[in-house]
């Protein structure tokens, strides 16, 4: 019988976050994740990626138990419920947020309420080595012991939760521990603080506890601007309040995913760092946050993307840090990764690609903004219409797609997305929103579209393929039904092609071949949902969702990939990219579905 690699399975985990960093809980109480201060710090928690000394922090009964979960309804605050055969016990888990927003400093709350019975619970806070760059050590400050780590700085208060306890003969003696037994009515608090390079605010435990309860009525509020009312409101508002929390608030850039280096390959090699800001992916979600009315988040997102690239420019880059720089280079880590895959890596290659498809993306927000009935800033107004000029000119040249490939084509989905970057920018011209060569703009959109249909298309097929020349097929051309480049019979056409060769089930793959490489792409089984809305085929899109919305894991997150098989998670979570898709699916099905389909609602 083969032995299960250490590290628990990714569908396990749930998600926590202040806007400012991202845990990742476990259903046995155990945090494998959570970089500090910073979602984009090299994390002090990462057991999810190193067993050994990844660091974790840990609150789970003594004895044996079994544990139920889910979010407090509307927030992203978690609630575990413990069951042994003493008692049960409730553990309410929460990135804790301030009276005006996030805190200036890290605040990660358990507070542990008695129900019936007795538990006896134990804690350990491990801090890890930040993927074997660190040792962290403990510091005796007045009456408070100090977890050092770099330049990061910890304190773990409580009320009632046992004498906190270290050994310094363990392998680990930095590691701080206590323990405790609930009662029927009892409460407990177990709190960790941390500060990067600053005095480090030890919390009074009493105002923690009122602050959990304040950071859940601070999700209720957000969650009651959120405007939607339609089929699959649950999974829609689960997704949103999963993107919110790839949301960095001290910026408003949004991260692609919360995490690094969980593979898409069990052979390996497939471990991206997905926490940096995408166009592409800040594109999608600044149009969802727009749909729903969420203006503080769609403004800070689409602001500091147009300033962050005027500031890093001349070029317009693929990605920015969170913090709005250009990416520095991949650095490897000599860890092993989630159950021994690695590379365990920061930075991502893709940085200086060229992706024509992003210059669609930033249009087309832009475009999205200002039918919301916002107005364009001198300066933006000067770059998207250089941006449509570039357009003009690029277009013809060959890219790396959307997938990030080496391999440089002329890539069927890129034109298309150049084709949607003119249609918007002549859209705002329109509008007097910017000023351009208009008429160059649209003869240069119309050969793109005479040039795609004539060389992207393949009879033989009944499908656009990957690039001209080939018969391989990409499901990113999926994403310009809802752009309008096509919903007509060859888009339909095209659907059934991918459904054929990429389909697992409702479940696809990005590309021709990539089964061999990698599980189906969760983001392209709710693309092609998109498209059969688009192309007028409402009843299938409406099966497919509802089979889709099932892939979610038990608290309602979705991973970058699904095993097909099994439905096991696979790549970095929660996936924004995934989320979004869902949401848009569920959008377009319902903006576009049959006006009897609407009586029935």
């Amino acid at each position: 019988m083969t032995k299960t690699p250490p590290g628990l399975p990714l569908r396990d985990y749930a998600a926590l976050g202040d806007g400012r960093t991202v845990a990742l809980v476990a259903p046995n109480g155990r945090v494998d994740w959570l970089p500090l201060p910073n979602l984009d710090s090299v994390p002090v928690f990462a057991r999810i990626l190193d067993e050994e000394t990844g660091g974790s922090v840990e609150l789970v009964p003594r004895e044996a138990y079994e544990s139920s979960r889910r979010y407090v309804e509307k927030t992203n605050v978690l609630e575990t419920t413990f069951t042994t055969a003493s008692g049960v016990a409730r553990v309410t888990d929460a990135m804790v947020t301030g009276v005006a927003g996030r805190l200036p400093w890290a605040e990660f709350a358990r507070r542990v309420d008695g129900l019936e019975g007795s538990v006896e619970f134990t804690w350990r806070i491990s801090p890890g080595t930040m993927l074997g760059t660190r040792s962290p050590w403990l510091d005796r400050v007045g009456e408070h012991t100090i977890i050092r780590c770099g330049q990061l700085s910890m304190a773990v208060v409580g009320s009632d939760h046992g004498p906190a306890s270290s050994d310094p003969t363990s392998a680990d003696p930095a590691e701080l521990h206590g323990h405790f037994a609930t009662t029927a009515g009892s409460r407990h608090l177990l709190v960790l603080t941390a500060t990067e390079g600053e005095p480090l605010r030890v919390p009074d435990p009493a105002k923690v506890d009122e602050g959990i309860d304040r950071t859940i009525d601070s999700w209720l509020t957000w969650s009651d601007e959120f405007s939607y009312e339609g089929p699959w409101s649950e999974q829609v508002q689960r997704s949103a309040l999963a993107l919110k929390l790839l949301i960095h608030s001290p910026t408003g850039a949004i991260a692609a995913a919360a995490t690094t280096s969980l593979p898409e390959n069990p052979a390996g090699g497939k471990n991206w760092d997905y926490r940096f800001a995408w166009i592409r992916d800040l594109a999608y979600t600044a149009h969802s946050l727009t749909w729903f009315g969420l203006r503080e988040e769609t403004h800070a997102a689409i602001s500091w993307l147009l300033r962050t690239i005027r500031e890093q420019g001349p070029d317009v880059l693929v990605m920015y840090s969170l913090g709005g720089s250009t990416c520095a280079g991949v650095v490897e880590y000599d860890v092993p990764g989630w159950r021994g895959i690695g590379p365990v890596v920061t930075g991502n290659p893709a940085q200086g690609q060229l992706q024509l498809g992003i210059y669609g993306d930033l249009i087309a927000i832009s475009r999205t903004y200002v039918d919301d009935g916002n107005l364009l800033d001198v300066e933006t107004a000067r770059l998207l219409a250089k941006v449509a000029d570039k357009v003009c000119d690029e277009w013809r040249s060959r890219d790396a797609g959307m997938w990030e490939l080496e391999d440089e084509q002329h890539y069927t989905s890129s034109k298309m997305g150049c084709w949607q970057a003119l249609t918007d920018a002549i859209a705002l011209a329109d509008g007097a929103h910017i000023n351009g060569d208009v008429a160059r703009w649209r003869a240069e959109r119309d050969r793109i579209h005479d040039w795609t249909d004539e060389h992207c298309w393949s009879e033989d097929l009944a499908s656009y393929v990957m690039h001209p020349g080939s018969d391989r097929l990409d499901a990113s051309v999926l994403l310009h039904a809802p752009s309008g480049f096509d919903r007509g019979e060859r888009m339909s056409s095209t659907i059934d092609a991918l459904t054929r060769e990429l389909g697992a089930g409702h479940l696809l793959y990005r590309y021709s071949g990539v089964a061999d490489e990698e599980h189906t792409f969760v983001a392209c089984a709710f693309w092609r949902v998109s498209a059969l809305a688009c192309v007028g085929r409402h009843d299938e899109a409406v099966a497919a969702m509802g089979a889709l919305v099932t892939q979610t894991n038990d608290v309602g997150l979705l991973a970058e990939t699904v095993a097909a098989g099994d439905g096991a998670f696979w790549g970095n979570l929660p996936q924004g990219l995934s989320h979004l898709a869902l949401i848009n699916a569920a959008l377009m099905i319902k903006d576009l579905a049959p006006k009897e389909a609407h009586d029935d609602q």
